[in-house]
């Protein structure tokens, strides 16, 4: 007997892990090296959890190697049940034949039940013709996944191994796209003579800001333009890993260990981005907002796929419509395009050198290769938002959910589903549209009217209910009484007297019709002096021009900012047409009643007044990934408190003991971390940094006593975390005016935090410079001292290894600000729809929690490889208490020291900084 075939992109170790998991021993997971206990450990929990298709939350602290753990894990699990998959099916269609021979035999007996049984025979016989019915379909499904499976993999191993036909056709399609080229300029330059003695009622240009016909609230089938004969874009989809995290810079690292893991060579991976991330259309990227992209890339599409209105039909010979199409969007270099991505493991940067090198657009085909992908790279966004998801062709059904970095993901889906528009976005966006309607009022079709005209009406009450007037300067509109109201979203509609316009056909219009890029491209248009062609418009567009006139030269230079086409702010493209985030609030306004808060915030004019909705409930959105899909893994560095994910997220969509949690200890020896929880100063001042207390100035000369002494037995770096940028600059002042900052100095060169992301990466390398200087040199000063601020630039996503973070020091708890609008909405919402835990109610431990996120998040920045080491000081006597001590991360939790007084914590911290330097010169030496 033959064995079974290999087909292209199988995983590595196929048969063995098969028969491995078969027989119930351990799973032999691939991997690049010899893996650490607490990987294998890893590894097998996850296997354990997507084959039972759980939801697990694993931890996993930086330096023991998660990425490679997740990717071993999961795509060992993928392999062998890929190949349990195959066997299977290759056993149903071995039994067909047997199956069609025994189909008639239940006919005969249920004959006879039916003589004897009468009705019961009957229904037995129905039940059973029916069950064979659905077999029969399953195989005849089997045949036809076998044939297209063969199908892809002949294909893709064909591009593999014939390296010479995959460069000739190549060429070909090079060739192909020239010549289409040259014959569609020679074929404009033709039309431009015969028509130049036309006299145009509109240039060209602006015949493309005019709505197109808008036919029906009804959404077309999305790909409703593919020739039904073409299958070679369209795929079933196999079963795929979605691997998920928070940046693009994540996603490229990821898919570089990917490529190093034993899978490199065979696993079909495709990353997904944005068309900002993705697009090589530079006439598109230029525009730099990610809406302003987005809506370009669809006109054009729509002008490629879309059949010419009755208008252009029937004016064409008096005028000529401009009708811009992506050269980038070709199906054949696109079909290449997929191919080639699903041949050889590629990040986002090889994408698109690889779609600027075909001429291929790399955003489409990516989505190209979703079906046919085993492992899909994306960001958050992509996945957990759902119109956004449904778009880019990602079905989760049955499928394997991998969200990494993910101890934010309940503030990432609230932000997500958040929005938040100014007044003088309200009225900005109000004086445009209605420009835009009264110039193009006798071309724009009777629907576009009235839902401009709706939209118009809804900008009106918006500003009115802030207390001002559309259309007056916003800027100039005092508000008699500033402050924040909170309303549900029903009380807002009603109050705002909208409540009787369908928001979800207002927003399905607004997509559709790209409403808010005709707009930018009107105000882009006739935002500066312009042309006017005839003496009927001269009025108009003089109405027009003095409307943004007067907002340049108002007497606040907000509204000019809001009004002008671009305007960038460190180096970031500002949305030009404020529609297009008010479209956004509309969005949101479509959420459930009890799910979401409208804040009404009154401040000084109404310019300055603005509208935010705020997602009360996340569950609710990711409860639609969870049941869809198959598994779901939430992984994370550091992800105590889980009690979060359990309670706002998981609770409401899947049963408790669906939920498996793990947390792994770090490879680090334990002698290699100290970290020490300090109820007292120097001199006996018990250390409580409360909202009430730590402005006081003895607790900030305590807390500089304590750096002083840190500074004088700690090497290289030490980083001090502040709760905020307010109380470090309080803090800074008044060590500045004591003299205590130049005591320090002669020890540490002092760094601060800036609050500029453009500042970041100078000031690490500054102080990263400094520390290496200080340990060639040696001399007095010993190192730098970095003060930082929790939740600030530097707490997440950098890196204080080795000399650059041998000590961390957290300054108080960092309790978020319970007088914040939106948290105190927030809490209340969980002490209504929560139980309570241990006999707290859910927004004490919600606070709780948020405090505990961040500090471990801090903590966390400097431990980073196996033979690295560090002190921890948490400075303050409240982390001692059990509620807050168990929030602390499982490996740091079971090695911290709690010391009432400062003298014995000093001496482990001196003993301990000495034992190590003489270890790391011994093992330099």
């Amino acid at each position: 007997m033959m064995e079974p075939e290999r087909g292209a992109g199988a995983l590595p170790g196929t048969e063995e892990a098969a028969g491995a998991a078969q027989g119930k021993g351990r799973v032999n997971f691939p991997f690049p090296y010899t893996p650490y206990s607490i990987q294998e450990d890893f590894m097998a929990k996850l296997y354990d959890v997507l084959e039972a298709g759980k939801v697990g939350i694993f931890e996993s602290p930086t330096g023991t190697g998660k990425s490679l753990s997740l990717i071993c894990g999961a795509l060992s699990w993928l392999r062998d049940f890929e190949e349990k998959k195959k066997q299977e099916e290759a056993r149903l269609l071995a039994d067909e034949h047997n199956g069609q021979d025994k189909q008639q035999q239940p006919t005969s007996c249920c004959a006879e039940a039916s003589n004897c049984q009468g009705s019961v025979g009957e229904l037995n016989w129905i039940t059973e013709f029916m069950q064979k019915k659905e077999e029969r379909a399953m195989v005849d499904r089997l045949k036809e996944e076998q044939i297209r499976r063969k199908k892809r993999e002949a294909r893709l191993e064909k591009i593999r191994h014939n390296v010479q036909l995959k460069y000739a056709s190549k060429r070909k399609r090079l060739e192909d796209d020239e010549t289409q080229r040259l014959l569609q300029l020679s074929t404009e330059i033709l039309s431009t003579e015969l028509g130049s003695d036309v006299l145009e009622q509109l240039d060209h240009e602006e015949e493309e800001l005019i709505l197109a016909e808008y036919e029906s609230d009804e959404e077309k089938k999305v790909g409703s333009w593919l020739d039904e004969d073409d299958d070679d874009l369209e795929e079933e989809h196999v079963t795929k890993i979605y691997y998920c995290s928070r940046t693009h810079s994540q996603l490229a690292q990821f898919v570089h260990e990917v490529q190093k893991s034993p899978f490199g060579e065979e696993v079909r991976l495709v990353s997904l981005g944005s068309r900002q991330s993705l697009c090589v259309n530079e006439e598109v990227r230029h525009l730099g907002a990610v809406q302003l992209i987005n809506d370009r890339c669809m006109e054009m599409q729509k002008n490629k796929h879309g059949k010419k209105s009755e208008g252009e039909e029937s004016e064409g010979k008096k005028r000529r419509v401009s009708r811009a199409v992506c050269p980038f969007y070709s199906y054949e270099q696109m079909q290449f395009l997929r191919d080639e991505v699903l041949v050889k493991v590629k990040d986002i940067e090889q994408l698109v050198a690889l779609g600027k090198e075909i001429k291929a657009c790399p955003y489409y085909g990516s989505r190209y290769a979703i079906p046919a992908a085993q492992l899909v790279v994306l960001p958050y966004q992509m996945l957990l938002h759902e119109s956004t998801r449904c778009a880019s062709g990602i079905k989760l059904k049955d499928q394997v959910v991998i969200i990494d970095e993910a101890h934010n993901l309940i503030d990432t889906i609230t932000c997500i589903y958040s929005a938040e528009v100014r007044g003088s976005q309200l009225c900005c966006a109000y004086s445009q549209l209605l420009q835009y309607m009264e110039r193009y009022r006798k071309r724009l079709k009777a629907k576009n009217l009235m839902y401009i005209k709706q939209i118009l009406y809804l900008l009106e009450r918006f500003v009115s209910i802030l207390g001002g007037n559309v259309n007056q300067n916003p800027n100039a509109q005092s508000i008699s009484q500033a402050g924040t109201e909170l309303k549900s979203i029903n009380d807002f509609l009603f109050q705002s007297q909208i409540d009787n316009i369908n928001l979800f056909k207002v927003q399905r219009y607004c997509e559709k019709s790209l409403i808010s890029r005709k707009l930018f491209g009107f105000v882009e248009r006739y935002g500066a002096t312009s042309v006017v062609k005839t003496n009927k418009e001269k009025q108009k567009m003089a109405g027009l021009q003095n409307f943004l006139l007067a907002l340049h030269q108002g007497p606040d230079k907000e509204a000019a900012i809001q009004c002008s086409p671009v305007e960038a702010e460190d180096g970031q493209p500002k949305m030009a047409s404020p529609l297009m985030q008010i479209e956004g609030f509309l969005f949101a306004l479509t959420n459930a009643n009890q799910d979401g808060r409208v804040i009404l915030n009154r401040q000084g004019t109404v310019g300055q007044s603005s509208l935010k909705f705020l997602l009360l409930n996340p569950a609710v959105h990711f409860a639609k990934v969870l049941k869809e899909c198959r598994a779901a893994i939430i992984a994370g560095g550091t992800m105590q408190p889980v009690s979060d994910f359990r309670e706002q997220l998981l609770s409401c969509a899947i049963s408790a003991d669906r939920v498996v949690e793990f947390s792994c200890g770090h490879v680090i020896p334990p002698d290699n971390i100290l970290p020490i929880i300090l109820c007292s100063g120097p001199s006996n001042q018990q250390l409580e940094f409360t909202y009430q207390k730590r402005d006081l100035p003895q607790m900030m000369d305590e807390m500089g006593r304590i750096l002083g002494n840190l500074c004088n037995v700690v090497p290289g770096g030490v980083v001090c975390f502040f709760p905020s940028y307010e109380y470090e600059k309080q803090v800074y002042t008044h060590w500045e005016r004591t003299g205590l900052l130049t005591r320090l100095a002669t020890k540490k060169k002092i760094f601060q935090e800036p609050k500029r992301a453009n500042q970041v990466e100078q000031v690490l390398s500054e102080y990263a410079k400094c520390i290496k200087r200080c340990s060639q040199v040696g001399g007095h000063v010993t190192g730098a001292l970095l003060f930082s601020v929790v939740g600030g630039k530097m707490s997440e996503g950098i890196n204080f290894s080795d000399d650059l973070g041998r000590c961390v020091v957290m300054v108080g708890m960092p309790y978020p600000n319970i007088k914040s609008p939106e948290l105190q909405e927030k809490m209340a919402y969980l002490d209504k729809t929560m139980p309570r835990s241990a006999g707290q109610p859910p927004s004490k431990m919600l606070i709780e929690n948020l405090c505990m996120k961040a500090v471990n998040q801090s903590i966390g920045r400097a431990i980073r490889h196996q033979k690295d080491f560090a002190s921890i000081l948490l400075v303050d006597h409240r982390y001692a208490r059990p509620s807050v001590f168990n929030k602390l991360p499982q490996w740091i939790k079971e090695r911290t020291e709690i010391k009432p007084a400062f003298g014995p914590a000093f001496a482990a911290l001196r003993k301990f900084h000495q034992e190590k330097k003489s270890c790391h010169g011994s093992e330099a030496s």
